[in-house]
């Protein structure tokens, strides 16, 4: 990887905080010991690679760029904005109330500087994820939230990750650090997006949920890049005892997006629901690699993703449910359903299950299939057409978890922006709207 990211490895050296320093050199070191993934790495197969093939350098310095075909969600409470990796002071609006930091690395104090470095990757398996190691080298700047023991926030945070097109082959590091305190309880949402003449950009993304005992975390994670985006990126949470962590993930296509997603139940009584949802088309491709680590006893998860492959689209997901040796009285089910609406479209899905404990409950199936001809010919002869059906039928499939989101004021987002998806056309999804 001599010639791979090595302009933005040098500019982050240069922009980092020096608190920094002993990260970034770890990162590097790993970084020049790695290789990239081929056809021949098993957890990279079904990935085609070739939109890595740039040479990507770090954002210059200039004018804000414009963002005009953005469409963020409308919420209320508090908002940061990143664009090409910088932050943007314009577009963002802090209204914290108490016993909520809201920092960025750039800024951070000593005091939270030193909280920051104590946390930092500690959820990260970088061993296992090839590119965590270039997260590290290249960080100049990130989001640290935390939220203080028996604080309720009762207005969700969002932050923008955003990519203009005013350049080509960007490198963007993202990183999100979020330490909840015991018994508190916040709504999170990141949105990645670009716009509409959005050129070639690599954003490396990972975001850290650190949960103490009784914490409760809503997670949302919105990948709307289009174009010759790439993103390669993971969650990472760390669950503590009686924790309880809902996270909803939605990827819409682009050349390539491989997100991981890992859950570690640390703590007894921690639970988590990761409900997903893909949508590539054209020549599109979106891989999800999911892991629920369960390493104590009593814990529980449930983990539901849909994908809608359309065209000659592509789509991986791997889901794994490890149930260690301590784990008993586990119960972990594991759902993928895929719709293909093309001959051409390709799915490849593989759901695992790995158990070393004799007292659980655990479930994994995944299914891939067509529009059910049934269905279609019943709404046909309601005199709904044929297009039509196809976009009722699509919405359907995944509106299940759209609904089970508990943030209300991102239904109000995702119902016409996915209507918009299917249908193509106003009059397509007069009956979504």
């Amino acid at each position: 990887m001599a010639d791979f990211m090595q302009q933005p490895l040098t500019a982050a050296a240069k922009t980092a905080p020096a608190w920094l320093t002993d990260t970034l050199s770890r990162g590097q070191t790993a970084w020049s010991e790695r290789r990239l993934p081929t056809r021949k790495t098993e957890a990279w197969k079904y990935n085609d690679l070739r939109a890595l093939q740039h040479s990507f350098s770090a954002p210059k310095a200039g004018p804000p760029p414009t963002l005009e075909g953005i469409d963020l969600p409308q919420l209320e409470g508090s908002l940061l904005v990143f664009t090409d990796g910088v932050f943007c002071a314009e577009g963002s609006l802090l209204a914290l109330p108490e016993g909520v930091e809201l920092v960025r690395f750039a800024d951070a104090g000593p005091d939270e500087a030193k909280a920051i470095v104590a946390r930092l990757g500690t959820a990260v398996n970088h061993g296992r994820h090839l590119f965590a190691p270039l997260n590290d080298a290249t960080l100049s700047d990130g989001v640290f939230l935390r939220v203080a023991a028996d604080t309720v926030v009762e207005q969700p945070i969002q932050i923008a990750w955003l990519t203009s097109g005013r350049a080509d082959a960007l490198g963007i590091t993202q990183r999100l650090l979020v330490d909840m305190g015991a018994h508190s309880q916040a709504t999170v949402v990141e949105t990645f997006a670009n716009t509409e003449t959005g050129g070639v950009a690599f954003t490396n993304g990972i975001t850290e949920l650190l949960l103490a005992e009784g914490a409760q975390l809503n997670h949302n994670r919105l990948h709307l890049e289009h174009g010759r985006a790439v993103h390669i990126g993971g969650v990472h949470a760390l669950l503590g005892a009686n924790t309880n962590l809902n996270s909803f993930h939605l990827a819409l296509g682009s050349d390539l997006k491989r997100i991981d997603i890992v859950v570690q139940h640390e703590g007894q009584g921690a639970n988590c629901d990761v409900n997903g949802i893909y949508l590539p088309r054209g020549e599109e491709q979106i891989d999800y690699h999911t892991c629920m680590e369960h390493a104590v006893p009593n814990c529980t998860s449930s983990e539901n993703f849909r994908g809608i492959i359309a065209d000659q689209a592509k789509a991986i997901f791997n889901g794994r449910i490890h149930i260690h040796p301590d784990a008993q009285k586990t119960r972990a089910q594991l759902s993928n359903k895929n719709l293909l609406t093309s001959n051409e479209a390709e799915v490849n899905t593989k759901p695992e299950l790995e158990i070393y404990a004799d007292d659980v409950q655990c479930a994994h199936g995944a299914t891939v299939a067509q529009m059910d001809a049934t269905a279609l010919h019943y709404l046909r002869t309601r005199g709904v057409s044929r297009a039509e059906a196809q976009v009722m039928l699509s919405y359907g499939f995944v509106n299940e978890l759209i609904d089970a989101i508990p943030c209300a004021a991102l239904h109000t987002y995702l119902k016409p922006l996915l209507a918009k998806r299917f249908a193509r056309s106003p009059k397509l999804a007069r009956h979504l709207i």
